[in-house]
């Protein structure tokens, strides 16, 4: 990981758009992992990937979110200007026109089931979007939108570390249910992370999709991860019903739930209550 503070941004800000070099700069209050992100006055945004295996996203969404936001019924993020390395930093890097809203999983007085239709709405915008000038899944993607059979050495590597600290029968019986199956039809837009922390909220609905960093073009089953990481109870009902897949997707998409769950307890840092909740989640409720 490379060293990202306010600092470097004014540099890099200061020495390739000096039409910007009086904007205030400041870190936004939750980071990502792949992105570290920074106000830039009031209406836009820097953001510097993290590593050099985010960076090839850049690019991509220069590209490819101009094409979504024509299509889609909610704000996504507008690139403004694109930046090159400079001042030790080694890495391209944008700016990007700044998304009002709270992230999901900070925002309080949340119209859950509202927000489960909206996402579940947005997916279906996605999908039918015209794929010509898509990427085709793969390592850009970290190969969301590919079968998730890709991760299964990670899967059985991650119950052996386990061990006991998970049920390793039943995550085997769900991740070999994920393997029945493959996307039938012709390969659909996906955004690829899916994630609380990539979800604006405002007046408690659903107000922009932001960090398409992943997104390409395949099998759409990996968006459908929210139904364990974020839908509870009756919300799982009404996001599965408006993203309009059928039983074989969302087996694949519980493979995908699983896998994360199961690597962020292996080898993740911090607690892991989060991911062993989801992972209970994913055990006990197919969904689909």
């Amino acid at each position: 990981m490379v060293e990202i503070d306010a600092a470097l941004v004014r540099t890099l800000v200061a020495t390739q758009f000096p039409q910007w070099a009086h904007l205030p700069v400041a870190a936004v209050t939750r980071q990502g992992w792949d992105n570290r992100t920074f106000r830039l006055g009031d209406d836009l945004l820097a953001r510097l990937p993290s590593a050099e295996g985010y960076a090839s996203g850049i690019a991509k969404e220069d590209r490819c979110l101009p094409i979504l936001a024509r299509h889609l019924p909610l704000p996504v993020p507008e690139p403004v200007a694109t930046g090159e390395p400079a001042a030790g930093y080694p890495y391209p890097w944008s700016v990007r026109r700044w998304l009002p809203g709270d992230t999901l999983e900070a925002a309080h007085d949340v119209d859950r089931t509202a927000v489960a239709r909206d996402l579940a709405a947005f997916l279906v915008a996605l999908r039918r979007i015209p794929t010509a000038d898509g990427p085709a899944a793969g390592r850009h993607s970290a190969f969301r939108g590919c079968h998730p059979s890709v991760y299964g050495d990670d899967v059985e590597q991650a119950l052996d570390r386990l061990g006991d600290r998970v049920d390793g029968d039943a995550c085997r019986q769900v991740w070999a249910s994920a393997l029945t199956s493959a996307w039938p039809d012709a390969p659909v837009w996906f955004h690829g992370d899916v994630a609380a922390g990539n979800l604006l909220v405002a007046g408690g609905r659903l107000a922009a999709v932001i960090d398409f960093g992943t997104c390409g073009v395949g099998d759409p089953a990996c968006d459908l991860v929210p139904a364990w990481t974020w839908c509870v109870g009756a919300e799982r009902a009404v996001f599965r019903d408006g993203v309009g897949l059928g039983a074989d997707a969302w087996r694949r998409a519980r493979g995908w739930a699983l896998w994360k769950a199961l690597v962020s307890v292996a080898y993740g840092e911090g607690s892991p209550a989060e991911p062993l909740r989801v992972l209970a989640e994913v055990l006990a409720d197919p969904v689909g």
